[in-house]
């Protein structure tokens, strides 16, 4: 065993090489060794995938071979399919050997043939899609919505989720891979991807093609609502772990996408209505301009106006929703007096203004 977790440990060192300008002195046998160990990996996969012992000990033997946390175990499945679009996308890798490698992976078997050439194929079409989203273009006469480059990144993020959710839910916490990745991103970034994901894992089925045929109904969607309920609570957890995360996200998000989450993730609800709740706080009635401000302008938090349309836009989800936003509102105005006059306490004059 100590033999092939000291494979194992080679695995990110073969991706790194595939990256690098070392390619530029490969030839055929070299891309043939390469492509023996991807396929060995996978081996591995498929064989310690069922075997919770062994995949924790490949898993942690990965974690120390490397400086960052984004290698997992699921990555052995995948090691053909990454090593193929990185070498493709590598432009030192020379020619000939790059036509042996297209040629490799065209002459795939028929699509009832197993999961390796559908796997690559979804893999490549999400890839081609994220770089395409992300080329500069002359702005058309109708745009598309700014969602859609996050959208897309969401459902790769959500692949990858849904692809661990076995191994994920049996470790008991958050895999490492996705703080790493989300961490790396500039903070409106990872805040649309992973508000995007929310959205999507709440649009129902269908968002995500299988690119294969039909399976069983009710294991189907039984597997994948377990999937996307595991997806969806690594997601908040990582959102919701970090108070002024999650405020800079909220700061981040419209109005109207924060209520639409709101509606359908009661966690992610009650944290916003206590982070309103603590922005309102802060607001002090200014006479002289007849109208609420904040108390620190420097403060990163909303103004009256943001304030009174966040609450609306709350108001105009769910009845759930709208009876949850007013009942707290009314226990603050309780709490903060009772006045039915505006002026007095902010909370009175956002039940008013939500047409309470």
């Amino acid at each position: 065993m100590e033999l092939v977790l000291g494979q194992v440990e080679q695995l990110s060192a073969l991706l790194a090489v595939s990256r690098s300008a070392l390619v530029r002195d490969w030839d055929s046998l070299t891309l043939d060794r390469a492509l023996e160990w991807a396929r060995y990996f996978q081996h591995l996969y498929d064989r310690f995938r069922g075997r919770p012992q062994l995949r924790e000990a490949v898993g942690r033997r990965l974690r120390r071979s490397q400086p960052s946390p984004l290698l997992g175990f699921s990555t052995l499945g995948r090691c053909p399919q990454l090593l193929g679009l990185a070498l493709l996308e590598n432009r030192a890798l020379p020619p000939a050997v790059c036509r042996r490698l297209l040629r490799g992976l065209l002459q795939c078997p028929g699509a009832g043939a197993g999961p390796e050439p559908r796997g690559l194929e979804l893999l490549a079409r999400r890839k081609a899609a994220a770089c395409l989203l992300a080329l500069p273009r002359r702005p058309p006469p109708r745009p598309p919505g700014p969602e859609a480059r996050p959208r897309a990144e969401a459902q790769l993020l959500l692949s990858r989720l849904r692809e661990e959710g076995q191994e994920v839910r049996e470790a008991a916490g958050q895999p490492r891979w996705l703080c790493g990745v989300l961490e790396q991103l500039p903070q409106p970034r990872a805040f649309e991807v992973v508000a995007a994901a929310l959205a999507v894992l709440k649009q129902g089925p269908g968002t995500e093609p299988a690119g294969g045929g039909s399976r069983d109904g009710s294991s189907l969607d039984q597997a994948s609502a377990a999937g996307d309920g595991c997806a969806a609570g690594l997601l908040l957890s990582w959102l919701l772990d970090r108070q002024e995360r999650f405020s800079a996200f909220c700061l981040c998000l419209p109005a109207s996408h924060l209520a639409f989450l709101a509606g359908h993730y009661s966690q992610l609800s009650r944290s916003y209505l206590d982070l309103l709740t603590h922005w309102g706080s802060h607001l002090i009635y200014d006479p002289l301009q007849g109208r609420w401000v904040k108390s620190c302008v420097d403060k990163a938090e909303l103004s009256w106006e943001e304030l009174r349309q966040r609450f609306i836009c709350l108001c105009q989800g769910s009845t759930l929703l709208k009876e949850q936003t007013q009942a707290a509102l009314k226990l603050l105005r309780t709490q903060d007096g009772d006045f039915n006059v505006r002026g007095i306490s902010v909370w009175t004059d956002l039940l008013m203004e939500v047409g309470y």
